[in-house]
């Protein structure tokens, strides 16, 4: 799962992409270029079991970021295209003051920021609409097929939806709309946080709008880096308590962006390594066995299961077990946030 950071130049994305995934941006690198890397989900489940169970090994859950081009002040440019890659849009609005960095707007405006960017996603779904039209439009000549007529009506429904403001998200479309359109990437369809890289003066200010809006999330980049050049891990929690803050902004995005893409975590213990595994929420037992091995899902028979509380609360598998806590669950068996799973399968 990919989220994309999106924005204006000198909104600070380049800064948040590397305190979240610990990779630099080459310097000269080329204003089309996209670059990826892990963010690993801060995960207090993992260091509770990696205590219980000492391995050798301690794995978190990851998201995928991807820092795309800028996006210039006419909108149209590479970003979008690599945008469209991802799963979730985290939008970064300049919401600091520093006289020696420029604005390309001129002047520094977030709300106004926001409202733009919003524009130039909603066009970019239209522009992509009209192209694909214009397409069929040239192929209906020598006539078109069933999947091509399928998704020319769905389409004129997104033209209409879009040329009235509207999100394709917002859009009830049935599912034969949505599979002949599945390969377009819209942006307006896909989830999205609007992340404010604030100041410390306009911290508090800005957490209100995050505190009455879902899809706003607060960080300040500046502070980010002063807290993990902090050494004493007192001096960081005073720091952020200070600022009103219960861990640091990286996890918080990190944590908010996994949760909008609709993600959740399970986990594998044991002496060799203590793990989270990313899925969707929903997925059944296979699904879940072949994250960890394609075989584990092929080949699945049943899937043992203690729960995160039970295994805490026993103080160990052994115990759980003997509490009466192991589940033996089949194929139609939906994962829960915090399954401690042990798969058997047979290939």
């Amino acid at each position: 799962m990919k989220a994309a950071i999106v924005g204006y130049g000198q909104a600070g994305k380049k800064t948040l992409f590397t305190l979240l995934t610990g990779r630099e941006v080459p310097h000269g690198r080329k204003e089309t270029e996209a670059i990826e890397g892990a963010a690993p989900v801060a995960d207090s489940r993992v260091d509770t079991l990696a205590r219980l169970f000492n391995p050798k090994r301690t794995r978190y859950a990851e998201t995928l970021l991807v820092l795309c081009p800028d996006v210039p002040l006419e909108g149209k440019g590479p970003w979008m295209e690599t945008a469209r890659a991802c799963d979730l849009l985290l939008v970064v609005l300049r919401d600091f003051h520093a006289p020696d960095v420029f604005h390309p707007r001129g002047s520094v405006d977030p709300d106004r920021d926001r409202s733009d960017l919003a524009t130039e996603i909603l066009f970019a779904d239209v522009d992509l609409v009209d192209k694909r039209l214009d397409r069929l439009t040239k192929e209906k000549r020598g006539g078109l097929s069933p999947l091509q007529q399928a998704e020319e009506h769905a389409l004129l429904k997104c033209r209409e939806a879009l040329a009235q403001g509207r999100w394709l998200r917002d859009v009830p479309l049935d599912e034969n709309d949505w599979k002949a359109l599945r390969n377009l990437g819209f942006l307006t369809r896909k989830p999205i946080l609007w992340v404010y890289n604030v100041d410390e003066e306009g911290v508090h200010a800005a957490r209100k709008k995050e505190g009455s809006d879902p899809t706003v999330f607060v960080v300040s980049a500046k502070m980010e880096q002063e807290i993990m050049a902090m050494e004493n891990p007192e001096d960081r929690r005073a720091f952020l308590h200070e600022l009103g803050f219960d861990r640091p902004g990286l996890d918080r995005l990190n944590a908010a962006a996994y949760d909008a893409l609709g993600l959740m975590s399970f986990y594998t213990v044991g002496p060799d390594e203590v793990r989270a595994w990313t899925i969707r929420k929903g997925s059944t037992a296979p699904t879940a066995a072949g994250k960890v091995h394609t075989d584990m899902e092929r080949g699945f028979i049943r899937v043992e299961i203690i729960s995160y509380d039970d295994m805490i609360a026993a103080g160990g598998e052994a115990e759980a077990k003997a509490r009466g806590k192991l589940q033996v669950r089949g194929r139609d068996y939906v994962i829960q946030d915090g399954d401690i799973c042990h798969f058997r399968f047979s290939v």
